[in-house]
């Protein structure tokens, strides 16, 4: 190591904690890649096809649970979490409780953490680079192959709770992950904080909407309302529709029912604060925008990956799941006929809800 003052492992582990601190992550930790038995759950998971379309889970072979064959020379994985959570929790479930407004989950609320958290994680490496000379790395933001959750617990940033969400027993879940792939020699973690402490709880698997929690520990893709208003750019299956009430893009009902979040934190970062009013907006007034307001507005969010279409077939189903009232019934009327075959059904099927006796 070039700088004289960082001369073992131990203190340079010391002084990226700090650095991390200063580029506003909460916390980072250390482990080596082997996965084995996040990699056995991974290959059952996916033999029982409950990822449903989501065909980049087996699009890498062994390379997601083996980090160092993603990034050849890998030896020390650096995790990192940073808190994204903009408002209070009881805001949260009081939106759930208002169906005329649309409910969008709150780590897309700002602008796209991928960007924030690679720019960070790069300056991390560069400060890395700086003190200790050149290294080889490579950053992920759930941009890969890579099992986060998994290498997040090993590096004791808190444990995989009943919902498959990590855990910190000090912060709760409101948090996006991050990895730096590295060959630096690092201590590895042991914090105690990564056991688990879900216990005989059983909050996340008792208030999911549409049972996707199976079992504990066990989440079938298919039936997540953040896989169907997310992933699916399809047809949203008719079992599930009613379930999905006014949650448009995501769902955070694991995590806001979940007791440990009551030690979550509220973010410092000022870009996951909500844009254009989507923490507190009417489905209506969001089924008004027309495609070119939507790509404008949705500029820097993550939210713009799944488009306009899918995007307009989630707020139709939200609709048909509000009460009826002029507005609502107006607002589908005006999309009876779109040009999508795929928003013309959900609206056929919001309309039928609204029209159909009792």
């Amino acid at each position: 190591m070039s700088n004289p003052s960082i001369d073992s492992p131990e203190q340079l582990a010391a002084s990226l904690r700090g650095w991390a601190a200063e580029l506003g992550f909460q916390d980072v930790g250390f482990s080596t890649p082997a996965l084995a038995e996040h990699e056995n759950h991974l290959s059952r998971w996916v033999s029982e096809e409950r990822h449903g379309v989501m065909h980049y889970m087996q699009k890498h072979g062994t390379k997601r649970a083996r980090p160092d064959e993603l990034v050849p020379g890998t030896t020390t994985v650096i995790s990192v979490r940073m808190n994204y959570l903009p408002e209070d929790q009881d805001n949260l479930r009081d939106r759930l409780e208002e169906p005329e407004k649309a409910y969008v989950s709150r780590y897309a609320l700002g602008r796209d953490y991928h960007k924030l958290m690679r720019r960070r994680l790069q300056q991390l490496a560069d400060k890395i680079t700086a003190e200790c000379g050149e290294f080889g790395y490579r950053a992920f933001v759930d941009s890969g192959p890579v099992l986060e959750k998994a290498l997040a617990e090993k590096s004791g940033l808190g444990w995989i709770g009943k919902h498959t969400n990590i855990i910190n027993k000090n912060e709760g879940s409101w948090f996006f992950l991050g990895e730096l792939l590295t060959d630096l020699p690092l201590p590895v973690d042991t914090n105690t904080a990564a056991s688990n402490h879900c216990g005989s709880c059983s909050a996340c698997i008792d208030v999911c909407p549409t049972q996707a929690i199976t079992a504990p520990y066990q989440l079938d893709a298919r039936r997540c309302i953040s896989y169907l208003t997310i992933e699916m750019r399809d047809s949203i299956p008719i079992e599930f529709r009613k379930a999905i009430g006014n949650r448009i893009y995501g769902c955070d009902d694991c995590q806001i029912f979940c007791p440990w979040n009551k030690f979550a934190q509220l973010t410092k970062e000022a870009d996951f604060a909500p844009r254009h009013q989507l923490d507190d907006i009417t489905l209506c007034e969001l089924f008004s925008w027309d495609e070119t307001s939507w790509l404008e507005k949705m500029s820097g969010s993550a939210i713009r990956r799944i488009g306009y279409e899918a995007w307009m077939r989630n707020i139709a189903v939200a609709l048909g799941n509000a009460p009826r009232s002029d507005e609502v019934l107006r607002a589908l009327e005006s999309r009876k006929n779109d040009p999508s075959p795929l928003i013309r059904e959900h609206v056929a099927w919001a309309l039928a809800e609204h029209t159909s006796p009792p």
